[in-house]
C-alpha cells in the first residue's frame, strides 16, 4: 500500500508508526496533516487524536515533475515575449537524443498562424528548444532532453520520413543498388533506421561525420542475405542524394544535430 491514513495521539507519533508500516524514510513519502492532537481538558475530556495522510513517492518522478513544471511555465513566457497567440500543451515526442522511447518532457504549442515558431525548415523552432533547455536546465539545475513542437510539425516531419524510408527501400528493392539519402540530425536518422528495421529485404547504416552524417539503404545480398559491400558511390550528395539521381528531398527537420 502506496497511501496510508493514520490516527495517534500526535503528528510525530502518526509519522512515525506510519513510516513503520511502509517501511520508509522521512524523504520517501508526503505528509499531509488532516488535523492536529488535541491534548483534552481534565481526565482528557475532549481530547482527539492527530490524524494524517501518508502517501509513497519517487524521487525521481518528483525531480522530474519540479522540472515539468518550470519547462512549461518557462515555454509560456518565451511564447508570450515572442507577442504568439499560442497554448502550451504536455505531449509525447521521441527523444531526439537518440536514446530509446520518448523524450522525458515534450510540449506542443497549439494555436493559429505558428509559422513564426516554427521558421524555415523549423529553423525557430529549434532555436526555441535550445533556449527553453538552457533556462530550465540553470533553473533546476538539471540538463533534460526536451522536445518542442508547434502545431505538430514535428509529428508530420516523423511520418514524412517514415513514408520516405519506405518508399526508398522499394526503390532499393527494384534496382539492386544503395540509395542515400540527404544528411540528417541523429534523430531523424534513427527513424529511418527504426522504420526499415525489420525489412528482411534491405538493411541501412549510417555514414559520414558530423553534419554530413546520412543513411544509407542497401539491399541485402540475394543468395545468402548478408550486406553488400559499400560502393563508391555514397560519397558525398548530389542533388540530394549521392547516387547521382535528379531531385531529392528537401530536409524539414532542423533540430539539434548530434551524431548516431
Amino acid at each position: 500500500m502506496d497511501v496510508l491514513e493514520i490516527n495517534a495521539k500526535t503528528v510525530d507519533e502518526a509519522v512515525q508508526k506510519a513510516l513503520t508500516q511502509l517501511g520508509v524514510t522521512r524523504d520517501q513519502v508526503r505528509i499531509t496533516i488532516i488535523q492536529e492532537g488535541k491534548s483534552g481538558g481534565f481526565l482528557g475530556i475532549g481530547a482527539e487524536e492527530a490524524r494524517i495522510k501518508v502517501e509513497r513517492i519517487n524521487p525521481e518522478q518528483e525531480k522530474m515533475g519540479e522540472i515539468l513544471a518550470v519547462a512549461k511555465e518557462t515555454l509560456e513566457s518565451l511564447v508570450k515575449l515572442l507577442e504568439v497567440d499560442g497554448t502550451v500543451v504536455v505531449d509525447n515526442y521521441p527523444d531526439e537524443s537518440g536514446a530509446e522511447g520518448n523524450a522525458p518532457i515534450g510540449f506542443n504549442i497549439e494555436g493559429d498562424d505558428l509559422g513564426i515558431l516554427i521558421g524555415r525548415r523549423g529553423q525557430t523552432l529549434a532555436s526555441l528548444q535550445y533556449i527553453l533547455r538552457l533556462i530550465t536546465g540553470h533553473k533546476t539545475d538539471t540538463w533534460v532532453p526536451i522536445v518542442v513542437d508547434a502545431e505538430g510539425y514535428k509529428q508530420r516531419r516523423i511520418d514524412a520520413l517514415k513514408s520516405l524510408a519506405e518508399r526508398m527501400a522499394d526503390n532499393v528493392k527494384t534496382k539492386g543498388t544503395p540509395f542515400t539519402l540527404e544528411p540528417m540530425p541523429a534523430y531523424e536518422r534513427r527513424i529511418i533506421h527504426m522504420t526499415l528495421a525489420n525489412d528482411s529485404a534491405v538493411f541501412t547504416e549510417s555514414i559520414g561525420e558530423g553534419e554530413s552524417r546520412k543513411v544509407v539503404i542497401r539491399p541485402k545480398h540475394p543468395g545468402n542475405g548478408k550486406p553488400v559491400v559499400a560502393t563508391p558511390k555514397d560519397n558525398g550528395p548530389r542533388n540530394g542524394f549521392s547516387n547521382g539521381r535528379t531531385g531529392g528531398y528537401n530536409n524539414r527537420g532542423g533540430y539539434n544535430r548530434k551524431s548516431y
